[in-house]
């Protein structure tokens, strides 16, 4: 058995980065809701805020149905 090694660093790279995008995306999300909350409390209608976390959390969702489809294509 011989392992490509150079495969596998190109993986692990790209794993690193797509967990990493993915954990910023809805972490950026939650902090989103947050502003938007308090937005709404000082009075403001925080729509930006609420816009913005709706796109991270669509966003994350891509990522993920992408990588489902790039496991189940194969």
């Amino acid at each position: 058995m011989v392992v490509n090694w150079g495969d596998l660093g190109i993986v692990f790279i790209g794993t690193l980065i797509g967990a990493g995008a993915l954990v910023a995306l809805f972490a950026v999300g939650v902090l989103g809701l947050s502003r938007q909350a308090e937005a709404r409390e000082q009075g403001g209608s925080g729509t930006v805020q609420f816009s913005g976390s709706v796109v991270c959390f669509a966003l994350c969702i891509a990522i993920v149905l992408y990588g489902i489809y790039l496991i189940v294509a194969k």
